[in-house]
C-alpha cells in the first residue's frame, strides 16, 4: 500500500459559501498511477467531491482530472483548489507571480499568483471553440424542467468549449433560475444525445449588484447533478459575454448556485487576449491517502 500527499479543498469559497469540493493527490517523481487506479480512486470519492485532481510536480506541474465516471478534459475548480493550496504552502512557488502548468487534455496553461494582494489565484482558460448547435429554446426547456417561455430570446442559446463543451442558456427569471432542480438521469441523457459536457443557465439580474451575472451549472454526465462553482463553465460564459457585448473584459465577479446554498463567487478577467478565471480555496482535510 502506497501513501500520497492529500488535500480536500473547496474552491471559489467566499465569506460563508462552501465553494466546490475537490480532492487533490500530490505525486512525487517516483509515484505513478495508472488510468485504472485514478478512476478507482475517483470512484472512492463519489458523493464526497465532484472531481479528483492528480498533481505531479517533477520537471514542471502536471494535472490530470477524474470524476467518478471517468477522465475529465478539464476541471476549473479543481485547478483552483490544487494550485491555490499548493502555492500557498510552497515557499518557492509563493514567490512566483506566474507558474506554468501542463494539463493532460488541454495543454499548457498559466497560473497567476495573486494570493498576497487578492487572496486568489487566476488560471488562463483554454482557448475557446464556438461550436454549432441546432438546439432551440423548446428543445432545452423540458430537460431543464422549464417552460418554453422561461428561456430568454434576448440572447441566443450557444455551445462554447473553454475546457468543457458548455451549453449556455439565458433565462428570463432569476427566481426560476435558482429554484429549478432537473431530473438527473433525464438531463444526463439529453447531454449525451447532444454531445454536451455541462449546461450553464444564467440571469443578468444577480442578487448582489456588484456581480455581473448569476449562473448555475449542471453536470450529470460526470456523475452528479449540479456543479456549485465552476471554472470552465463560467469561462465559456465569459467568452459568451464578450461576444455579445455584455462584458468589457475588466475584472468582474459572478455569483453561482441554487436557492439551497450560499452563493459562491467566481472572478473573471480578460487580459492580454486571455480569459482568466480566479478565486480562493479553503482546505478542509490535509493529510495522506492510502492506496
Amino acid at each position: 500500500m502506497e501513501t500520497y500527499r492529500y488535500r480536500k479543498a473547496d474552491a471559489f469559497t467566499s465569506d460563508a459559501s462552501n465553494g466546490n469540493p475537490a480532492a487533490c493527490l500530490f505525486l512525487d517523481k517516483n509515484q505513478i498511477l495508472s488510468e485504472d487506479a485514478m478512476l478507482e480512486i475517483a470512484g472512492q470519492h463519489r458523493g464526497f467531491v465532484s472531481e479528483v485532481i492528480y498533481c505531479r510536480s517533477h520537471d514542471g506541474i502536471f494535472l490530470t482530472y477524474y470524476s467518478s465516471e471517468g477522465e475529465v478534459s478539464f476541471c476549473g475548480h479543481g485547478t483552483i483548489a490544487c494550485m491555490y493550496t499548493l502555492i500557498k504552502n510552497t515557499p518557492s512557488l509563493f514567490s512566483c507571480s506566474e507558474i506554468p502548468i501542463h494539463t493532460n487534455k488541454k495543454g499548457k496553461l498559466t497560473v497567476y499568483n495573486r494570493i498576497a494582494d487578492e487572496d486568489a489565484v487566476f488560471i488562463s482558460a483554454p482557448a475557446p471553440s464556438y461550436l454549432s448547435t441546432s438546439l432551440k429554446p423548446e428543445d432545452t426547456a423540458a430537460p431543464l424542467c422549464l417552460c418554453d417561455e422561461d428561456i430568454s430570446r434576448e440572447f441566443p442559446i450557444e455551445v462554447i468549449d473553454a475546457g468543457l463543451r458548455t451549453l449556455i442558456v439565458p433565462l428570463n427569471s432569476f427566481q426560476k433560475l435558482v429554484s429549478i432542480y432537473p431530473d438527473e438521469p433525464g438531463l444526463k441523457e439529453f447531454c449525451l444525445q447532444n454531445d454536451i459536457d455541462i449546461i450553464l443557465i444564467f440571469s443578468l439580474d444577480p442578487v448582489d449588484t456588484n456581480n455581473i451575472a448569476h449562473t448555475r451549472v449542471f453536470a450529470p454526465k460526470f456523475g452528479y447533478l449540479e456543479d456549485p462553482a465552476t471554472g470552465s463553465g463560467n469561462s465559456a460564459f465569459g467568452y459568451y459575454m464578450l461576444k455579445h457585448d455584455i462584458w468589457d473584459g475588466s475584472l468582474c465577479s459572478i455569483e453561482q448556485g441554487g436557492n439551497n446554498r450560499v452563493f459562491n463567487s467566481i472572478k473573471l478577467q480578460f487580459q492580454d487576449d486571455l480569459l482568466l478565471f480566479g478565486g480562493k480555496a479553503t482546505i478542509r482535510i490535509d493529510g495522506v491517502y492510502y492506496y
